[in-house]
């Protein structure tokens, strides 16, 4: 029978794409207080380089984006819209700027703890957004540049000890989201991963 193990800094140093679709059907665990929030990740986002317009480290290495330049397996947390958190992993090798934003999950644990920060909303509309999962899980600025892989950490994603996701997922891709203003390719680039049901 597989146990739960959590990923180490060897599977964030890959290309960020294989990144993003791998991490689906992962587990996002989030330790608050010493108790337990989870999801399983269904969505997620790659974003690598300084080419990627889509991208932050379009700009180049900045105060905001240096995170990304660091060492793979760390959290790239970063302020949006004047109003909300957004989770990401960097990625690659350190020195080159590459993440993964984490954009949806499927709520396992801390269910209660959720409802309550979420204002009590439907359940379906927790954590389908990256900005809501931050809210949900208490994720914000205290944890930009968060080592994930750290002994004790508080923030972290879990796998299989086979590193297999919890969680099997049939995996599409699309291209990502709001980057209308964006120039192609990287507009219509398909690096948004998108997990379903395979039962469904």
């Amino acid at each position: 029978m597989s146990s739960i193990r959590r990923l180490e800094r060897a599977f964030f140093n890959r290309l960020t794409p294989d990144v993003a679709h791998d991490l689906i059907g992962m587990r996002l665990v989030r330790l608050d207080n010493g108790r337990r929030i989870s999801g399983v990740i269904v969505e997620a986002e790659a974003y690598r380089g300084e080419e990627d317009l889509g991208c932050h480290a379009k700009a180049g290495l900045t105060q905001r984006t240096k995170i990304m330049y660091g060492e793979p397996g760390h959290a790239y947390v970063y302020f949006t819209y004047g109003m909300h958190w957004m989770l990401n992993f960097v990625t690659e090798e350190e020195g080159f700027p590459a993440a993964v934003l984490i954009r949806a999950l499927l709520v396992e644990e801390g269910v209660d703890l959720i409802a309550q920060r979420r204002n009590h909303q439907p359940s379906n509309l927790w954590t389908n957004g990256p900005a809501k999962l931050c809210q949900a899980l208490n994720i914000d600025g205290a944890l930009n540049g968060y080592d994930l892989c750290q002994p004790g950490a508080v923030l972290f994603v879990e796998s299989l000890d086979d590193g297999n996701p919890i969680q099997e997922l049939g995996v599409t891709n699309t291209p990502r989201v709001g980057l209308n203003n964006v120039p192609e390719p990287w507009r219509s680039i398909p690096w948004r991963f998108i997990g379903m049901s395979r039962s469904l």
